[in-house]
């Protein structure tokens, strides 16, 4: 996603009506405004932005998970 980094959180019980663990994987640029674990939100500029972003962030989550033949691995 054409990051520089990313900022990786973990919440595992505080604030959640039903305890679950959970995971954010923020992309990082410099100047990005990121203050502590709160960053600037800001709307999509349109919903096939939207479905764009969707589209990219699978592929590479996909990428992530494929196995060695460079197939996606059946997920559980």
């Amino acid at each position: 996603m054409a990051a520089e980094g990313t900022f990786v959180a973990i919440n595992n019980n505080v604030s959640q009506s039903v305890p679950h663990l959970h995971v954010h994987v923020v992309p990082r640029s410099r100047g990005d405004g990121l203050r502590g674990f709160f960053w600037p939100r800001h709307a999509y500029e349109s919903a096939s932005q939207l479905r764009e972003t969707g589209k990219r962030v699978r592929a590479a989550v996909d990428g992530l998970l494929a196995g060695e033949d460079g197939e996606p691995e059946a997920r559980a």
